[in-house]
This record gives C-alpha cells, sequence and structure tokens, in this order.
C-alpha cells in the first residue's frame, strides 16, 4: 500500500486500464468486468479490479495533469508491479483531419514539460514513444473489433488555460494531432521502469473547427475505446 493507494499488491491486475475520471473507472468496471470489487478509494481516486476477456484487469483514476498521473502511474509500475498502463481519455483536436469522435493511437507524444527530466529519463528532443507492442496489439484489435482509428503525435499540456492563442499553441506543439494532459508522464514512466504503456484517445473537440461531441455521443465514443482497450489485454501476455 501507499499514501495514494489502499489496494494490497494483489489486488491490483498486471494491466491497468486508466481513465482520468475516477467515476468513469466505476462506469467501466459496472459496464465491462465481471466480478469487479473495489479495491481502492483513496482520495475518491476508484480502483477496482475484475476480469474481462478470462483476464484480470483493474481500472484506476488517474486524475488530471502531468503530476497526478506521474504519481498513480509511478506506483502502479514500482509498488505494485505493474506491466502494462493503458490510458483512455480525451483530447482536443490540432488539426483539421482529425475529427471529433475519432479514436486517436498516440504513438509518440512530446511535451514542454520537464518531468521526464526531472525522473532521470532521456527523450529523443522532448518525445517520447509508446511501446511497440501494445501498438501492434491495438491496431490488431482494432481491425478485429472493426474500429476505425488513426495512429497519431499526441502533446501534452502543462496548462489547460495559458496566454497563448489557438495559432501560438498548435505551432509549439510541433505538429501534433492532438492535445491532451497526462501522456508524457505515463510515457516516461513507462520507459524509467521498463514497462508498458499506450494511450487511447477520443476527439471529444475539436480547437480548430470548434466543434464539440455531444454527451450521447462523447459516451458512444468512450465505449468504443474501452473495448479497443480491454481487445488490446487480450493480444497482449
Amino acid at each position: 500500500m501507499t499514501v495514494h493507494n489502499r489496494a494490497k499488491k494483489e489486488d491490483i491486475a498486471k494491466t491497468v486500464l486508466m481513465p482520468g475520471d475516477p467515476l468513469r473507472a466505476k462506469w467501466i468496471a459496472e459496464n465491462f468486468l465481471q466480478g469487479a470489487e473495489l479495491v481502492s478509494d483513496v482520495r475518491g481516486m476508484l480502483a477496482f479490479t475484475g476480469i474481462s476477456g478470462g483476464k484480470r484487469i483493474t481500472v484506476m483514476g488517474h486524475g488530471m495533469g502531468i503530476p497526478s498521473m506521474g504519481i498513480y502511474s509511478h506506483e502502479l509500475y514500482y509498488f505494485y508491479n505493474v506491466d502494462t498502463i493503458i490510458r483512455i481519455g480525451s483530447a482536443g483536436a490540432y488539426r483539421s483531419d482529425v475529427h471529433i469522435g475519432d479514436i486517436v493511437i498516440a504513438k509518440d507524444v512530446s511535451s514542454y514539460s520537464r518531468y521526464a527530466d526531472e525522473i532521470g529519463v532521456a527523450t529523443e528532443g522532448t518525445i517520447l514513444t509508446a511501446s511497440g507492442e501494445l501498438l501492434t496489439a491495438a491496431l490488431e484489435a482494432a481491425k478485429e473489433l472493426k474500429i476505425k482509428t488513426a495512429v497519431c503525435k499526441a502533446f501534452t499540456t502543462d496548462t489547460f488555460y495559458n496566454k497563448y492563442t489557438l495559432e501560438e499553441n498548435i505551432a509549439r506543439s510541433s505538429g501534433a494531432a492532438v492535445v491532451e494532459m497526462e501522456g508524457f508522464a505515463l510515457y516516461a514512466n513507462a520507459r524509467k521502469h521498463g514497462k508498458r504503456a499506450l494511450m487511447l484517445l477520443t476527439c471529444s473537440d475539436s480547437l480548430v473547427t470548434g466543434e464539440a461531441l455531444s454527451p450521447a455521443d462523447r459516451q458512444s465514443s468512450f465505449s468504443d475505446m474501452v473495448r479497443l482497450a480491454l481487445g488490446i489485454t487480450e493480444h497482449i501476455d
């Protein structure tokens, strides 16, 4: 156990799905896992472990921003010996060819954050890359499930509100297709600990066109993303 997670080591599966919102973790557990049990609720960051496709899966919220993701994913890798973390979240589109409702597989993540440097992880410039094994599994699962995806670069920002114009933010992202707030920390921790990480993102709004998903469409798109994440787990050990 840690100060942020009351679960015993054996309560956490080797594969963890992580949405930002802990209530979404609860929804996933109730609708996609068999026999799901609450294993931690410290600070309201709910974690459940159950069965999907014959495998034990834990689903746990990670909160908002690099520091929150950094803490929870580090503890899962280091203290709970988790092998695989798949972030399932939302993102804003920085390009017109990425449409709302699209599911993005983040092959690469860049950021101006110093998080990777602070934990002693080297980056290629400011870019970190997903696990190749998980990326391959994601493409296989998407094909089997007939879920349309796009493999893109994501940009992780430290600030939801900042001083830059939209054009300046897009320019600072160095060609990223979407923007979100946690992936860089996840990929950095995976590299530090020699573990696997992948980020799946539903494009919930377009910062280019101003379009946004309705609540009903968000639920439908998120369900497909969860199905894809669980499909990935069936292709890995």
